[in-house]
């Protein structure tokens, strides 16, 4: 279920930009300012906890537990990797868009910085779902707003049809891939403590960024504010509702 949630969220979010082509990007930094809430609130209330758990380092039979830095170190390597991504992307993973395009404004090839460092990210993104399901929601909501502003921008740029489809296709597939991998990979497994503390440092980075830039001008916008309370209330809902 967690793969179909995840992969539709970005095809959907490319078929609405495709085909609706909304343009009111107010409603677009809503929903983004929703989103960031969402994930923030999904990862301080469940995946957070769970890493500070004794009980979370799994030890399959037959392995022995291993030495390793703590948690906290590896979040920040998370963090730290996440601005490196940013580095390439130029903050497409929290709705910003910074392609060269011709004199024309025309874009005739795939941005391939942007689409390794968001593959990548996405992918990463994936490996807690295999022991976390409620993240799949998270994730999911995180990329659909992502998938519209991208797709929009492609579509602006003039760039071709099948480059975009190929483009979000393929950035479709790398969170279900990276939940395939955690639950398929002996090395993910020994290690999804440690790999899940790093998808946590990139989860911080990207929720905050995204709820400190929906406040523009640090003015107070009271839809900004309900949509993150919001965002914040129903990651709590479905957390309780797991938890029980």
């Amino acid at each position: 279920m967690q793969y179909i949630i995840t992969f539709s969220a970005v095809i959907l979010g490319f078929l609405i930009a495709l085909f609706l082509k909304p343009q009111k990007k107010k409603n677009i930094k809503l929903l983004l300012a929703f989103s960031g809430a969402f994930l923030l609130s999904l990862t301080v209330l469940h995946l957070l906890p769970e890493l500070f758990s004794e009980g979370y380092n799994h030890v399959h039979e037959g392995e022995e537990t291993h030495a390793t830095l703590p948690v906290g170190v590896f979040i920040m390597i998370g963090i730290l990797f996440q601005i490196l991504l940013e580095f390439f992307s130029k903050g497409a993973e929290h709705g910003h868009v910074h392609v060269h395009t011709d004199e024309h404004n025309k874009l005739h090839h795939i941005p391939w910085l942007l689409f390794v460092s968001l593959c990548i990210h996405a992918l990463l993104e994936g490996f807690p779902i295999h022991e976390n399901n409620n993240l799949a929601y998270g994730i999911a909501i995180h990329h659909f707003p992502i998938a519209i502003i991208l797709t929009l921008f492609f579509v602006n740029a003039k760039m071709n049809k099948m480059m975009i489809f190929a483009f979000m296709f393929s950035f479709a597939l790398m969170t279900p891939l990276g939940t395939l991998l955690a639950e398929q990979m002996h090395f993910a497994q020994h290690y999804s403590k440690e790999i899940s503390a790093v998808v946590v440092g990139i989860l911080f980075h990207i929720s905050s960024t995204i709820i400190f830039e929906s406040n523009e001008g640090h003015k107070f916008n009271l839809a900004k504010i309900t949509m993150i309370v919001f965002g914040f209330v129903l990651a709590y809902i479905i957390e309780m509702g797991h938890s029980h």
